[in-house]
This record gives structure tokens, C-alpha cells and sequence, in this order.
């Protein structure tokens, strides 16, 4: 498929080594809020959509994940990036393993967060796909929340959980369920091997939907990859722990 031109923002100051940062399916930048403005202190942050979320383009389906990369590559190309550190969340980890194996000479160190290098079942995923494209966005906001955020998160911050339920629900449907169909057709388990980036895996420890056994998977098949679990925290840490996971990351590209 033909690569599509994403949307995307910069933060930091020019001339800094360039990390991208890559959103999981259904958020949009925002879910590196806790995170960006403090590493711009230090590194030139890109945060972009995936195609099918925010203001970025939403083709027809099916997507592959293939496409995804692609797009990314397309993005350093119109920017002139060569070579830049990598940190993706849950799908924007899958496009970073994807980067790593298929364009290694464009990844300096990688950042692995909440990810699968293969998440199934691929019958969920295709219900999931199958909800929203008839039901809308709304039919799984609740479960996507309880899944993102833990219930004394939510209890402590009901602001931020409605947040956060309103930056999906105005997601595309369509753009949703065909990145659906990419996490339901994706396996990089037999690719991992070739990944030679400095790469840290992050797991939450109480995340439901990729549990610390699918980094624990990923950390065991990239060459010198290192584990790393944030307490406390489901899917998406960047939003419940956000110190710890800037901490996590910072440490990791810039040592």
C-alpha cells in the first residue's frame, strides 16, 4: 500500500538527537503527555498518528503492519531523519520491532512499551474490528479503559479516565478496526533474533491486555535486550506512572 502522510508534531530544541515516539491503537499524542515535555529538555521529540487515528489519513482497509513501518519510514524520509531512537506503546511497539527488523540501519536505540511480538487470539481482534464498524467507537470504550488505566487510577483521576475515554471515542472506527486487523495478522516472533538496536523492554505489572510475559518473551529473544517492570500500572504506564517511565526511558537513550 502507498505510504500515507501522517500527522505529526515536534518538541525540543533542534539539533538533538531525535526520538519518535509511537502511540498505542485508539490513543493519539496526548498519551505522551507525562512524558514529552521532559524529554525535550534533552532530545528532539517527533510524535506522530498512526494512520486511521487523529488528524492522519485513514485509507481503506486492510492495513498490514508492513504499512505502518512503511508509513513511518515515509515520515523520516519527509523529514530528513536518518537514523533516530524509537519508543512505542502496545501498537507503536509492533511498528518499532517492525523498523528494527525491516530498517535497522534507521534505528539508533529502541524502547519497547506494553507490546507482543505476536498477540492473539486473531478471532478477538476481528470481533473487535467487527464492534466498532457497527457499533462505533463507544461499544468499547469501557472495556478499552479498564483495560488502559487501573479502577484506583480511574477512582484518584476520574478527570484524566474521561480523558482519556473521549480521545478514543473520537477516534475513526474504520481507521480503529483496520489497525485491528493488523495486531490480528501480526507475527514478529520469528524476527526478533535479527534486531541488533540497544533495546529496553518495558512491561506493566498489572497490565491485562499484554501481561509481563509478552515482554519477558521479547526481552528473551532480542540479542542483549534488557526487562524493566513499572509497578502499579495497566496498559498504558505512561498515563499512571508517568515519572517512572520517563525515568525508564531517558536512562535507556541517553545513559
Amino acid at each position: 500500500m502507498t505510504p500515507v502522510d501522517l500527522e505529526h508534531e515536534w518538541l525540543g530544541p533542534d539539533g538533538a538527537p531525535v526520538v519518535v515516539l509511537s502511540n498505542a491503537l485508539g490513543t493519539s499524542t496526548a498519551m505522551w503527555d507525562g512524558q514529552a515535555p521532559d524529554l525535550a529538555e534533552r532530545l528532539r521529540v517527533l510524535r506522530y498518528e498512526h494512520r486511521g487515528h487523529g488528524g492522519s489519513p485513514v485509507p481503506p482497509a486492510p492495513y498490514e503492519l508492513a504499512d505502518l513501518g512503511g508509513d513511518a519510514l515515509a515520515l523520516l524520509d519527509r523529514l530528513d531523519l536518518e537514523r533516530v531512537h524509537w519508543c512505542g506503546l502496545s501498537l507503536g511497539g509492533m511498528v518499532g520491532m517492525w523498523l528494527a527488523v525491516n530498517a535497522p540501519e534507521r534505528i539508533d536505540r529502541l524502547v519497547l512499551c506494553c507490546t507482543s511480538a505476536r498477540y492473539g487470539p486473531p478471532e478477538m481482534w476481528a470481533q473487535r474490528a467487527a464492534t466498532v464498524r457497527e457499533q462505533g467507537m463507544e461499544a468499547v470504550a469501557d472495556a478499552s479503559i479498564g483495560r488502559w488505566l487501573s479502577p484506583a487510577f480511574v477512582e484518584r483521576h476520574p478527570d484524566v479516565a474521561a480523558a482519556m475515554r473521549a480521545m478514543l471515542v473520537a477516534m475513526p472506527a474504520e481507521g480503529y478496526a483496520a489497525c485491528c486487523g493488523v495486531i490480528e495478522r501480526m507475527d514478529l516472533v520469528a524476527q526478533l533474533g535479527a534486531i541488533r538496536a540497544p533495546t529496553l523492554v518495558i512491561a506493566a505489572a498489572d497490565d491485562p491486555a499484554t501481561p509481563p510475559e509478552h515482554g519477558e518473551l521479547i526481552a528473551s529473544l532480542v540479542p542483549g535486550a534488557r526487562l524493566a517492570i513499572v509497578e502499579d500500572a495497566q496498559h498504558l504506564p505512561t498515563v499512571e506512572q508517568p515519572r517512572a517511565m520517563t525515568d525508564l526511558i531517558v536512562r535507556h537513550l541517553l545513559g
